[in-house]
Parts: C-alpha cells; structure tokens; sequence
C-alpha cells in the first residue's frame, strides 16, 4: 500500500510539473528568419503566428513570389525552432520515460 501512495504522489508530482512545462512551452515566443533577415516570423508556443516582419526593399511588384517563398521559408524557421525547443523542454522533464514515436508539444 505504501508503494502505491508513493506512485501516486509521484504521478501528481509528474502532472505538476507537465502542467508547468507546457505553461512555459505556451509563453514561448519564437522567431524564424529567411532571406538572410529581410522576412521575419514570430510565433507564439502554440505554433500560431503572432507577428511577421517583411523589409520595405521586398515590395516590388515583380518581387512577389520571392516575397511569397521568403515568408513560407520563415515560418517554417519558426516551427522548426519551436518544435526543439518544445521537445527539449519535454525530454528534460520526462528524462527516459518511454513516449509514443512523433509524439509532438505542442506543435
């Protein structure tokens, strides 16, 4: 019986710490970059834009699809950058608990 509280206050204390991770994880906000800076995008932790960031010197009309690759490549920077820090912050609190493969935070 005394294994069993044991298990479970370590299980509450595992949520606890999830719980904080994944406030951490949510509060992160993560910039990616292509075209050597001239298009930036921000995201937040939970891989939604917040903000992207394009130098004036892009807005020529037959510039567009430049304009169009350059802000796909940035965001996808951004998610990249996320996901690993994401998954660091998770590998760092289940420290050789086995997870499912592909399992993903959030991202």
């Amino acid at each position: 019986m005394k294994d069993l509280m044991g298990m479970m206050g370590k299980v509450k204390e595992m949520q606890a710490k999830m719980e904080k991770a994944q406030a951490e994880i949510a509060a992160l906000s993560i910039e990616g970059k292509s075209g050597g800076g001239l298009v930036t995008v921000i995201l937040d932790g939970k891989g939604q834009m917040s903000a992207i960031k394009i130098d004036p010197s892009l807005f020529k009309e037959d510039d567009v699809e430049i304009l169009e690759d350059l802000i796909v490549a940035a965001h996808k920077d951004a998610k990249d950058k996320g996901e690993a820090q994401a998954a660091e912050k998770m590998s760092a609190l289940t420290a050789g608990l086995p997870l499912p493969p592909g399992m993903k935070f959030p991202f």
